[in-house]
């Protein structure tokens, strides 16, 4: 197998970057641009899940921000184009990530929304209500952690894909095919 070097490049520049963002979830401001990307999706998400009543339209925030990079991955998936389905799903392990920190805030309620404010000034929390209807608010650190192991095992899987796929195979002669 040969490497593919523009493919290897992106790669490994992808996975160092998302590496920062597992080491720290709550990076903000233009260094985690997708969290621009994801905000708009995330309140698109309790628009679209509304139609399923009140638990699942504040779930389906934090659902939808995950699930539409997913249908992307699908979508290059489905295209055989795996190189590209691999680089988009550090999106998906990083909107995980950005759900985690979300959901690791439901005590503190800390985090400005879109209000401008926060839960504890009087703001709903997506999280705060999900762990406190669902009866595991006392548990909100253990859920907390499995979304952020989620998201970190995502972003490890794209990255060793990215790097694998950025090998092509030889023919028998050698040549990379």
């Amino acid at each position: 197998m040969k490497p593919n070097p523009p493919k290897l490049a992106i790669a490994i520049f992808v996975s160092l970057y998302f590496f920062t963002i597992v080491y720290n979830p709550m990076t903000d401001g233009l260094w985690n641009f997708l969290n621009f990307v994801d905000l708009p999706i995330h309140e698109t998400g309790h628009l679209i899940f509304r139609l399923l009543g009140e638990f699942m339209m504040i779930a389906g925030g934090s659902l939808f921000q995950i699930i539409l990079p997913a249908v992307f991955v699908g979508y290059f998936v489905r295209k055989e184009q795996y190189f590209s389905a691999s680089l988009v799903l550090f999106w998906v392990g990083q909107s995980i990530l950005n759900v985690w920190v979300y959901a690791d805030d439901a005590v503190r309620m800390q985090l400005v929304l879109t209000s401008g404010m926060t839960g504890s000034e009087g703001s709903f929390h997506d999280w705060n209500y999900l762990l406190t209807e669902t009866g595991l608010m006392g548990y909100h650190k253990a859920v907390s952690g499995l979304i952020r192991v989620a998201g970190t095992l995502t972003i490890f899987a794209a990255s060793g894909l990215s790097i694998y796929l950025s090998f092509e195979p030889a023919d028998e002669s050698g040549k990379a095919i």
